[in-house]
């Protein structure tokens, strides 16, 4: 007879919950290899006549066009597959678009279309087209196309763009990665080592310098790193040229991962005539500003409307870079010192003060803010120079009020002939 009962009950509960382990992974597992072949069965399998190609266009003249896009094509004469996945394309439809544009918080998602229709639109936007085929192995290419069908999935297909690190540039990379694994000798683009800022300078000026202008005013320092050579193929042009120096590795030894070149639409030059470009404006601002100040001094006259439209547009200016700072998610947007310059509080505050009374605060404000100023010229190449004739404006009108709001008294004083009353100064 056994003494010991309960180590016969515990020995069987032992070996109880041992065998519900293993039956739970073994189920697991054959699960898991039914379900792996089907998730891409659905897909179907490329032939060995399937080729896979990297399409760069070039810019566009449009805004959202101007630094150019990129798509991955798999064209199987076989299946009769005429595939272009691009990761660039988001809809009007998307609820509250326009707040989520803004926001940074708009979805972007893959679409697949025929290439030829997308070509003939990029024709008739006289923008450059080009072919690399991928010296890919057959799997590789199963692979790959596998990918991205799960990628368009309508449970995997939305993503969250962001311009410089997540783009429609960025993610064929990721996916080319993911197919060839350690088969693939990827370093990104090593030519040139310049900040993301320095880059869409590249691009954005030629385009529409005004645009430049906007999109320096509204970046950050976040721009001004210097992009890494992964990093650097957020533009197209930079990934195909990063494909082009990459390598594969194959039984038959160090292949080049492009295996040919193909200009698929050449571009004809674009004339662009920029005439009223930023700095133009902004020195002629900055000498008819210099030119007016001189002649109120000169002729004594008190007025302060060209202060409140330059101010109160600086101070609109600051209110933007705040929300675009805390109230945005697009990343690159934050720790902005145009702030400087671009005071908020000058809206309202450059309202307060008139032809017949200055607040007694005012002048403490004229100091911080000629303080603001000075520091803001350390900021000078972040616009390529442009910001030299606004902080110029900026300084003559700052002068000008102090200079003026030094003789008017906190009160009524005769304005009837436009003059300050300086007999009692």
């Amino acid at each position: 007879m056994n003494r010991h009962p309960e180590r016969i009950l515990s020995d069987k509960n032992t070996f109880f919950k041992k065998y519900q382990v293993i039956r739970n992974l073994i189920l697991f597992i054959a699960i898991s290899l039914i379900q792996h072949p089907l998730a891409f069965a659905q897909f179907g399998t490329l032939s060995q006549e399937a080729k896979v190609s990297l399409i760069t266009v070039g810019p566009g003249r449009e805004l959202y066009s101007g630094f150019g896009h990129s798509v991955i094509w798999i064209y199987d004469p076989v299946l009769k597959l005429d595939n272009a996945y691009s990761y660039g394309s988001f809809s009007f439809e998307t609820g509250n678009f326009y707040v989520k544009f803004l926001r940074g918080t708009l979805p972007y998602t893959i679409s697949v279309a025929p290439l030829a229709p997308q070509s003939a639109y990029w024709r008739a936007e006289n923008r450059s087209i080009k072919e690399q085929v991928l010296n890919l192995s057959t799997s590789q290419k199963q692979k790959l196309y596998n990918f991205l069908e799960n990628n368009h999935l309508p449970q995997n297909r939305e993503y969250q763009y962001k311009f410089f690190y997540d783009n429609c540039a960025t993610r064929l990379a990721v996916a080319l990665k993911a197919a060839c694994g350690d088969s693939l000798e990827y370093e990104g683009y090593k030519q040139e080592k310049l900040s993301f800022r320095q880059w869409i300078d590249r691009y954005a000026y030629l385009q529409n310098p005004w645009a430049d202008f906007g999109m320096d005013l509204a970046i950050g320092t976040p721009s001004d790193e210097i992009a890494d050579p992964e990093q650097a193929t957020f533009l197209p042009d930079n990934l195909s040229k990063a494909f082009s120096k990459a390598r594969m590795i194959t039984p038959c030894g160090i292949l080049p991962l492009v295996a040919s070149t193909k200009e698929l639409n050449r571009a004809n030059p674009m004339s662009r005539n920029h005439r009223f470009t930023p700095m133009v404006v902004f020195w002629s601002l900055a000498i008819f500003v210099l030119a007016f100040t001189y002649w109120q001094i000169r002729r004594q006259k008190v007025n302060f409307t060209l202060d409140k439209i330059l101010f109160s547009i600086a101070g609109l200016t600051g209110w933007l870079i705040l929300l675009l700072w805390f109230g945005t998610n697009h990343g690159v947007t934050a720790y902005n010192y145009d702030i400087l310059w671009a005071f908020p509080l000058w809206m309202p505050l450059i309202f307060f003060i008139s032809e017949n009374r200055k607040p007694s605060w005012f002048q403490y404000l004229l100091i911080f803010y000629g303080f603001l100023l000075l520091c803001a010229t350390g900021n000078l190449m972040k616009h390529n120079l442009v910001l030299i004739p606004i902080l110029l404006t900026l300084i003559i009108r700052v002068y000008y009020m102090n200079n003026t709001l030094s003789k008017i008294p906190n009160g009524q004083h005769d304005n009837g002939s436009g003059k300050a009353d300086t007999t009692n100064y």
